[in-house]
C-alpha cells in the first residue's frame, strides 16, 4: 500500500475512533446544558452552562437535596433543572406559612431563597410512590416544580443525570453542592 493510502486510513480510523467515543461520553457519562431561567436562584442563573453526570444514577440512587436534570413531560428538548426535596415513599407537606414537612418532621435546609407563598399540590399531605421525587426550585415562588401540577413528581426513569459541574461564565466555574 502506498504512503497517502496508509495515512488516509490511519486518520479515518482515529477520527472514527473520536466519534465513537465523543457519543459513547454525551450518551452514557455527561452531557452539557443551560440554565434558562430564574428557578434555581441564587444558586444557579439564567445563562449558567453545566456539566450534567450521567453515569453516578446508574449505581446510586438520588438523595435529597441533589440537583438534577429530567425533561418536560409536554415539550420536546424541554429540560428542567431542580432540587430533590422528597425520595420515594416519603410524604411531603407544605404548611400555610411555607415550611416543608418531610413524614410530618420540619425540614431543615437553607436552599430555598424565600417563604413559599403557595404550597400548590403540597397543600395536603403528599405521598410519593416507590419510584417517585418531589422536586423544588431553589427561588421557590419563581419556579414551576413538582407543586404544580403538569410538572408533577418525578419517576426515577426520567431523571438524566445530576448538575456536576458549572463551566461558564468561567468566573463562576466549579463543582455544584447539593448538600
Amino acid at each position: 500500500m502506498n504512503r497517502k493510502l496508509k495515512d488516509f486510513l490511519s486518520t479515518s480510523l482515529y477520527l472514527l475512533i473520536v466519534l465513537v467515543m465523543t457519543f459513547l461520553v454525551v450518551t452514557y457519562v455527561g452531557q452539557r446544558t443551560k440554565v434558562s431561567g430564574a428557578s434555581m436562584e441564587p444558586t444557579l442563573s439564567d445563562g449558567d452552562n453545566l456539566l450534567v453526570d450521567k453515569i453516578s444514577y446508574r449505581f446510586s440512587e438520588p438523595e435529597r437535596f441533589d440537583i438534577i436534570v429530567f425533561p418536560f413531560r409536554y415539550a420536546e428538548k424541554t429540560y428542567y433543572i431542580k432540587r430533590i426535596i422528597g425520595l420515594p415513599g416519603e410524604t411531603v407537606y407544605i404548611d400555610d406559612e411555607g415550611q416543608i414537612f418531610i413524614n410530618g418532621e420540619l425540614l431543615t435546609e437553607s436552599y430555598g431563597k424565600e417563604v413559599i407563598t403557595d404550597p400548590g399540590t403540597a397543600y395536603e399531605m403528599l405521598t410519593l410512590g416507590d419510584d417517585e421525587y418531589f422536586v423544588l426550585g431553589d427561588n421557590r415562588n419563581n419556579s414551576s416544580d413538582s407543586r404544580d401540577p403538569v410538572v408533577g413528581n418525578i419517576h426515577r426513569d426520567e431523571l438524566i443525570g445530576k448538575a456536576w459541574m458549572r463551566i461558564y461564565p468561567f468566573y463562576k466555574m466549579g463543582m455544584i453542592k447539593h448538600q
